[in-house]
């Protein structure tokens, strides 16, 4: 799979509100299928369907423990996910500070106190 198919799948996985919410319940720690299905008003095979398209996307992976096969978060797919947003993160960050500057400037020439900002770029 290509970077961009990974994004591609991991970003139409993270669109439905079920899938992030699983994702948010295996953040405390791993669980069954079960365990998962518990807070929604959805079959156990609904949830499987909803398990298949996250473990796809590589977001989970599901282990073996005698007859329970536990779910668990997969982090490294959601560092894909972060590296490519820090891009545009950085885009933002110096438009911001562009901004900040003009307004600086405007408020220089209007005699008003000029505000320091702290950014984290």
């Amino acid at each position: 799979m290509t970077h961009s198919d990974q994004l591609d799948a991991t970003f139409a996985a993270l669109a439905d509100p079920t899938r992030r919410a699983i994702l948010a319940r295996l953040v405390a720690g791993e669980a069954s299928v079960t365990e998962l299905a518990e807070p929604f008003a959805m079959s156990q095979p609904a949830i499987s369907k909803h398990l298949k398209v996250l473990e796809r996307a590589g977001l989970i992976s599901r282990g073996r423990d005698a007859q329970r096969r536990p779910c668990r978060i997969e982090a490294q797919a959601l560092a894909g996910v972060n590296d490519w947003l820090e891009r545009y993160r950085q885009v933002w960050d110096a438009n911001f500070q562009r901004l900040d500057n003009l307004l600086d400037e405007l408020k220089a020439k209007e005699g008003l106190p000029v505000t320091r900002r702290r950014h984290d770029s």
